[in-house]
Formats: C-alpha cells, sequence, structure tokens
C-alpha cells in the first residue's frame, strides 16, 4: 500500500527536521513544498508532502508518523 502524509509547521529548523526526520524513515518527497503567510498567527508556514510505500493494509486508525 501506499501511504500519504502532509507535514507542516513553522518556518524554522524544526519543520526542516520534521521532514529529514520522516526521509530517515523512509518516507519520499511528493511534490514540491509549500510557503505561505499564516496572518492568524504572523509567521510564514511550510509544508511538504511525503509517501512510503508499506506492508499490509490501509486503516484510518493507523499513526502514519509511526509507519
Amino acid at each position: 500500500m501506499k501511504l500519504y502524509r502532509f507535514l507542516s509547521d513553522d518556518d524554522t529548523s524544526a519543520f526542516c527536521h520534521k521532514v529529514s526526520a520522516a526521509l530517515a524513515k523512509g518516507w519520499e518527497l511528493h511534490g514540491s513544498p509549500t510557503y505561505a503567510f499564516d496572518q492568524a498567527n504572523g509567521v510564514m508556514r511550510c509544508g511538504q508532502a511525503v509517501v512510503k510505500e508499506a506492508a499490509g493494509e490501509y486503516s484510518p486508525d493507523m499513526k502514519l508518523g509511526e509507519q
């Protein structure tokens, strides 16, 4: 099965570490990153989709970050 996650965070090194941790666990980048101003909080936010092939069957109860 193919799993999909969308990672997002404020534009800080924490976002880069979040994506790097996913890559280290076998996730692959999917598409281009996004970058937008969060007016409500007054910060820039980043986003990146990642995908991963995994054994088994999909369930909405899965914790994708643990895959």
